[in-house]
């Protein structure tokens, strides 16, 4: 069942022992603020040099890098939706960005996986319908597939935390 090879933590993504995290990132894939910025922060100089190296990434779709200095192998790098008031595909979009991540994961016998709220930051994706969509995406990934084996959500502060929580109680 889904529900058992996944887990809702509340921490600091870059902290965690897992194959791969996965990082809520610009298009230009060079770092920003958030998530993004606390990755490229702790993963050091060399994970920015690995993404001029892959020249980018559009909305929805996924890139991997080395997880360099961090304690998880891999980073999965994908372009989440900024929020437009929910007519303009936005959930299509982020629906890609955890399917992406999943099969990019699958291809390389990720066992383990942590997903940030993707687009939940200056994206402005409204939390509740994030966390419903993340949720509903992974379940059903799982369902019918071995890899990743383990999904953490990670929630960084209580919003968030609930949000996943009504989410997975869905």
């Amino acid at each position: 069942m889904a529900d058992e090879r996944i887990a809702l933590i509340e921490a600091d993504i870059t902290t965690l022992d897992v194959d791969a995290i996965v990082n809520a990132a610009n298009n230009s894939l060079l770092g920003g603020g958030g998530v993004d910025g606390a990755i490229h922060r702790a993963a050091g100089p060399h994970l920015l040099e690995a993404c001029r190296a892959i020249g980018g990434c559009p909305t929805g779709e996924a890139r991997l890098t080395p997880g360099f200095r961090l304690p998880a192998r891999h980073v999965i790098h994908t372009v989440g939706p900024v929020w437009q008031g929910g007519g303009a595909g936005e959930a299509d979009l982020l629906t890609a960005c955890y399917a992406n991540t999943l099969a990019l994961a699958e291809a390389h016998a990720i066992r383990s996986i942590a997903f940030p709220a993707i687009s939940c930051g200056v994206y402005g994706y409204p939390i509740a319908a994030a966390t419903a969509i993340a949720v509903e995406c992974v379940r059903n990934w799982l369902d019918s597939h071995d890899f990743p084996q383990k999904v953490y959500f990670v929630a960084f502060g209580a919003a968030v935390r609930d949000a996943y929580r009504a989410a997975l109680a869905g």
